[in-house]
């Protein structure tokens, strides 16, 4: 008999147990591959209630080679809605073909991706032999297309959960007003400049072209991309020919190739954030706050007015 009670307590104490953890889960989870999309997802979620968001890349950590642990695995089974860029990181699109249960969104189409060709062209030709196949994914260094994937996510949230299907249409209407006014002061801030030639550690910043800038990295797609002595060859001309003042390196990545270069030019070394995730430095910023400490530095660099 005393076998039999304590039988049916624990299994008692196991269906309550269960039951609270299940009251404890959020109506709602959404998991983020990267910190933009981290950052449009809480803006376009902003007060809606039961609802949780997540990152699969903590900050700090370079997302282009992010490996996902076992916790961050669960995250991805485990949401409601899993927002990822495809072939940007292959440990997320594995995991997400393989484990996601819940509805997936490929921020790729939304954010309409460029090619390298289109969006990377220096003057005639491209000067630096750089490999620019394929479809440059760093689309969150034009503010419009950020706008564009937030109605994206808003879209997929409300068939999700369309009992607050308004709250997400009117947060990514908010946020594309402040993203217009920040794509307003690029255009305004970089109308003006003495050159327009950006040299960058890695191949981050094409979208910035769409605000007359000509980027030239040292590196390609990955930041840990290395160049070719002809490369730096090359770059230290185009400084020279240009009249390029600055070299920037960025967060999340060493910065020893852009100093050295810089030095063997006799030009300054600063740091342009390239928004891929945050820092113990940057902690207290977010993306806009960044892309403006960004539109500064590149003001600076290029004698705007």
């Amino acid at each position: 008999m005393r076998v039999a009670v304590l039988l049916v307590l624990s299994l008692t104490l196991t269906v309550f147990g269960c039951s609270a953890l299940t009251e404890d889960q959020p109506g709602v989870q959404v998991a983020t591959a990267f910190y933009p999309l981290q950052f449009v997802t809480e803006r376009v979620t902003e007060g809606v209630p039961d609802i949780e968001v997540d990152t699969l890349a903590q900050p700090g950590v370079e997302p282009h080679d992010l490996e996902l642990t076992i916790k961050e695995t669960a995250l991805i089974a485990d949401a409601s809605l899993v927002v990822y860029e495809k072939d940007f990181q292959p440990a997320v699109d594995e995991a997400v073909d393989q484990n996601a249960e819940g509805d997936t969104l490929d921020v790729s189409g939304p954010a309409d991706l460029v090619t390298f060709e289109s969006e990377h062209a220096h003057d005639e030709d491209d000067e630096h032999g750089h490999d620019h196949e394929g479809l440059d994914p760093h689309f969150w260094q034009d503010p419009t297309r950020m706008a564009d994937v937030a109605d994206a996510i808003a879209d997929s949230l409300a068939d999700i959960d369309p009992d607050h299907s308004d709250e997400y249409a009117a947060n990514a209407a908010d946020l594309r007003a402040d993203l217009e006014r920040l794509d307003a002061a690029y255009t305004g801030g970089l109308a003006d400049c003495e050159r327009d030639t950006v040299v960058v550690s890695h191949d981050a910043f094409g979208y910035l072209s769409r605000y007359g800038i000509h980027v030239a990295p040292i590196a390609g797609l990955s930041p840990d991309a290395e160049p070719t002595p002809a490369d730096l060859a090359e770059l230290h001309e185009l400084i020279e020919s240009d009249g390029v003042t600055t070299v920037f390196s960025e967060t999340l990545a060493p910065p020893q190739l852009a100093e050295t270069l810089a030095d063997d030019a006799g030009v300054s070394a600063e740091i342009l954030d390239p928004v891929e995730g945050l820092t113990d430095d940057t902690a207290d910023e977010d993306y806009v706050s960044l892309m403006e400490r960004n539109l500064a530095a590149l003001e600076r660099a290029n004698g705007c007015r």
